[in-house]
């Protein structure tokens, strides 16, 4: 129908609006806090892009891409996630060139086909952070200090931190095969996608959020049991800062995230209230990623937020303040001299800053009185014939229906003085 959005689509109403513009306010003075700088990549990329930088076989790439095919013969794609889009700008447009570790930010809108579910919408919004140029485990900490200080400075209660490391291409073969040797003996146990898992990338079978695969999940070979020393002193060093820094986290071996392009780090904020969907934010190290798309071996790190999960969380807290819609000022008018007077005066108190209205249906002044007491304006500003003849408005609190005649150049003043 017509009158429906598209499922997995979800209308931002003005009642709502205000509590996005907090948490976008929110993102913007603390990565201003942390150094990252905002950046806005397009919506829609090269189909190639994503299928080199998130990796085929993933479920991303394999089952919820949004692909077409442009008038130019070209594949296209609305992005499901940022970090490749940031990569790629950071690749075209030089801006290693100036600086050894770049810094960057956004918001904005991904494109996933997935089934829709409170917190994961077709069209969701992210938070994201990365950290280009620079291999110390220090600006893993950052930005996982980041990504939980800017939970935390929201009120939100209940979060766990969980951390894991992938390895690297030197290591996470050896893992690989394991897995594949492990797996294979229990390939009866598994569900369908985790059996094709098995042939394409048998990480992503670890994974897996089908229920009854516990024992089998839990003997599973466990990383760090591959791990060579380099992964292992960056993963220790990070649990250093970490600890450092006062916050408590778990390791979980089963943490891989869904995307390919991670390495050695890997982390997951999740806020357990909102159950299946309890990821609020991850992230992890990618320092294959700049070169995988084009770039010289670079090492990188980054996490991105939903917005809607944290806004559900949020709202679970109770900690979505009340909308203050109302207007302070409302004119009342009548007569036709009383109109272009009365417009005028609006125009002059907005001008200054204060909100105001005034009925442009013509009604009578017993109905604008009636529908100012309704709107939840603090003052009522009546305009009649008497009040254009003597260059006065009569100002109405609707609070304690005390009233009094003040010149019209001196209304704005005496509002804001009230």
């Amino acid at each position: 129908m017509l009158t429906n959005a598209p499922r997995g689509t979800k209308d931002i109403l003005p009642e709502q609006v205000g509590n996005w513009v907090r948490l976008e306010n929110k993102i913007r003075e603390l990565c201003n806090v942390y150094g990252y700088e905002e950046i806005r990549t397009p919506t829609f990329e090269h189909t190639e892009l994503f299928l080199r930088g998130i990796g085929e076989g993933t479920d991303v790439v394999d089952k919820e891409m949004y692909t077409f095919m442009d008038r130019g013969g070209r594949s296209i794609t609305l992005r499901p996630e940022n970090t490749a889009s940031v990569v790629r700008a950071y690749l075209q447009n030089k801006l290693y060139a100036n600086a050894g570790l770049v810094k960057l930010f956004y918001i904005g809108s991904m494109f996933r086909y997935d089934r829709p579910q409170a917190g994961r919408l077709r069209e969701f919004h992210q938070f994201g952070v990365e950290a280009l140029g620079e291999k110390n485990p220090a600006v893993d900490a950052e930005i996982i200090l980041l990504a939980w200080d800017f939970l935390k400075s929201l009120g939100l209660d209940n979060l766990k931190l969980k951390i894991n490391t992938v390895g690297c291409p030197s290591c996470r073969p050896i893992f690989k095969r394991k897995l594949t040797e492990y797996f294979t003996e229990e390939a009866d146990e598994l569900c369908g996608d985790c059996r094709r898992r098995l042939e394409k990338n048998p990480l992503r079978i670890l994974d897996c959020k089908v229920d009854g695969l516990k024992e089998v999940m839990e003997d599973a070979p466990k990383i760090e049991t591959c791990l060579c020393d380099d992964c292992r002193e960056h993963f220790n060093t990070l649990k250093n800062f970490l600890t450092a820094a006062g916050i408590e986290f778990t390791v979980d071996n089963r943490l891989v995230r869904g995307l390919d392009y991670y390495t050695k780090t890997a982390f997951e904020i999740q806020y357990a209230p909102l159950g299946a969907q309890s990821a609020v934010a991850g992230g992890g190290r990618y320092d294959g990623l700049i070169k995988e798309i084009g770039g010289d071996d670079t090492p990188a790190v980054g996490f991105a937020a939903g917005l809607e999960r944290i806004l559900l969380a949020l709202e679970l807290q109770q900690l979505l303040p009340e909308q203050n819609k109302k207007i302070a000022a409302l004119i009342v008018a009548s007569g036709a001299a009383a109109e272009s007077y009365s417009f005028k005066l609006l125009t002059d108190l907005r001008r200054k800053n204060i909100s105001a209205s005034m009925d442009f249906g013509k009604k009578s002044m017993k109905a604008q009185m009636k529908a100012a007491a309704k709107s939840g304006a603090k003052f009522a500003l009546i305009i009649g014939d008497d009040e254009v003849a003597s260059s006065t408005v009569t100002i109405k609190n609707l609070e304690t229906s005390a009233q009094e005649n003040v010149p019209v150049a001196e209304v704005s003043d005496k509002i804001i003085r009230l």
